[in-house]
């Protein structure tokens, strides 16, 4: 690089003294006279060096030279006794000029610096590629010990389980996993071996990460956390080799935690699509776990929600041999998980009602629902949540914001009477909702683990309801019953196929047929008895867009 440094400050230098020997020769380093002063000057007997071209008449006077515009001149300058050389203008100032002179030089020297700045700008490309390249074959080769000194760093939790709500079961599940690694000594005198590894099993959302710091927050020890993917590299061996970082850091710092979030990106089942690298990383994994190798002193925390698609061998006694299966909370949960989100905010909410109204939520969507309420209550200058504000967002939170849609008067009529029918269906089958708009409704799902028949032939009907009004009201059905036609004819189907709910045990689609026809005729009876009531609250639906529950059953009470 120094030699080349040189060579590019010798080319520059070279080219700035052809550059001025170029200005020095064609620029005329003479004093310029008026014709009047030139005149006089020539009267004199020291004149030498007389030269005429077809611009100007040069001439030398005492050792200096001077020159004047030759018109008026060229007479007089012929009288003279003196010799006179007559010679031609510099093809550059004749054609350029001296503005022309120094456009032409700095072309020049652009045109060289450009060249020389792609000559020596390739190979400085492919060194840097060359060096890339080394720095990145050489990392593998590193030590392991200082690698992982420098990725995995022991994180001190500050969660507790305090801080994490609507957990009791898993919580009791886990005292002794806690004491163990508060007590290391005690549990080891007497022989005792808690598992090596803990599977937290559940759906998005349930806190499964939130629980894994919890643990290591109560025991007060290090915890290393990392993500299954962060093990699948392209390098072949830098997986396995990253797992052995990991638990050699562990180790040093016994006892402590590994959690490991989403373990299926690396403990998939092994079959015939091979990949040497993701088995080479998942055979280290079920080494470090439970391998000739002591890792006495480090528990193993993973967290998945497709336990079904994890390798044998990493489920079996002496790895993951306890599982813990974290469910969507239920109704007293997510009172507690409320309870905990709302704590310094302000609200005038029934956290029962709320609770009830939240089936489904998981931990993490009652947050971002409690946050969402606070904004909304923000953005209407409310002081404090109210159940305005949690009815307003729950949607948004559950299925996302759905773009609004822009209806005809017509089209409102419709949905109006559709929707409708689903509402007054729905309130005299006793199948509980929270609202119905004329775009969308609310149907609470049922937080229990037994239906009855007459419960699934209830929402069967209610499916059925819009499209049988307007069929009852306007003669013909329209599109917008697709997917209530779809969600009866699934339940229908669950009814025959997996409850035994048919007429007969082997159920087939003529039983289907048959529990589907029985709903559409009782609903189409009720309908055309409740006709007149059905319009008033199509009408109440028209005017306000939404009806509650307690809305229909005032319209009702009120018809009666």
């Amino acid at each position: 690089m120094a030699k080349s440094k040189s060579l590019i400050i010798g080319l520059i230098g070279l080219v700035l003294v052809i550059a001025l020997g170029l200005v020095l020769v064609l620029k005329d380093n003479v004093e310029l006279v008026s014709a009047k002063e030139a005149e006089r000057l020539l009267t004199n007997q020291s004149v030498s060096d007389i030269i005429y071209d077809t611009q100007y008449i040069y001439f030398t006077l005492e050792n200096k030279r001077y020159k004047a515009y030759e018109q008026g001149l060229d007479s007089k300058l012929w009288a003279l006794d003196k010799p006179v050389t007559i010679k031609n203008q510099h093809f550059f100032s004749e054609i350029l000029g001296e503005v022309g002179i120094v456009i032409v030089l700095v072309l020049g020297l652009a045109v060289l610096f450009q060249a020389l700045r792609l000559l020596f700008k390739k190979p400085k490309m492919r060194e840097n590629k060359r060096a890339e390249f080394l720095r990145e074959s050489e990392t593998p080769m590193e030590s392991p010990v200082s690698l992982g000194v420098q990725t995995y760093m022991p994180l001190d939790s500050g969660v507790r389980f305090k801080d994490v709500a609507g957990i009791s079961e898993v919580k009791e599940e886990l005292l002794e996993i806690i004491d163990y690694l508060k007590n290391p000594r005690f549990y080891q005198d007497l022989g005792i071996a808690l598992p090596k590894g803990v599977l937290l099993v559940g759906p998005p959302g349930v806190g499964k990460t939130m629980i894994a710091k919890a643990v290591a927050g109560e025991a007060g020890v290090p915890f290393f956390y990392q993500s299954g993917s962060s093990f699948v590299q392209i390098y072949a061996g830098m997986g396995a080799k990253r797992v052995r970082e990991l638990f050699l850091k562990a180790k040093a710092n016994a006892p402590s935690i590994v959690f490991i979030d989403e373990i299926d990106a690396v403990g998939k089942a092994r079959g015939n699509a091979r990949s040497d690298e993701r088995e080479a990383t998942l055979n280290q994994l079920l080494t470090e776990m439970d391998g000739f190798e002591d890792s006495s002193g480090v528990i193993v925390i993973a967290a998945t929600n497709k336990i079904e698609v994890l390798d044998e061998a990493l489920l079996r006694s002496g790895r993951f041999d306890r599982r813990i299966y974290v469910e969507l909370p239920n109704l007293q949960e997510r009172e507690s998980i409320l309870e905990l989100y709302l704590r310094g905010k302000k609200h005038s909410l029934d956290i029962h009602h709320i609770a009830r109204l939240c089936v489904g939520f998981s931990g993490a969507a009652l947050a971002a629902l409690v946050n969402e309420s606070a904004l909304n209550a923000l953005r209407h200058k409310r002081q404090e949540i109210s159940l305005e504000d949690i009815l307003a967002t729950k949607d948004k939170v559950l299925v996302g914001k759905k773009k609004a849609l822009s209806l005809s008067e017509k089209e409102k009529e419709i949905l109006a009477i559709y929707q409708g029918a689903k509402a007054l269906s729905a309130y005299w089958l006793e199948v509980d909702f929270d609202k119905i708009g004329l775009v969308g409704e609310s149907f609470k799902q049922v937080d229990k683990e037994l239906i009855s028949k007459q419960e699934l032939m209830s929402k069967i009907k209610v499916a059925l309801a819009g499209n049988i009004a307007t069929k009852l009201i306007y003669q013909q059905s329209f599109s917008n019953a697709k997917d209530d036609v779809a969600r009866a004819k699934e339940i229908a189907t669950q009814m025959c196929a997996e409850y035994g709910m048919a007429e007969r045990l082997l159920g087939d689609v003529s039983d289907v047929a048959y529990i589907l026809d029985t709903a559409q005729k009782e609903m189409s009876e009720f309908l055309t008895n409740a006709k007149p009531l059905l319009e008033k609250v199509a009408r109440e639906l028209l005017s306000k867009e939404r009806l509650s529950k307690e809305e229909i059953k005032a319209i009702y009470e009120a018809s009666l």
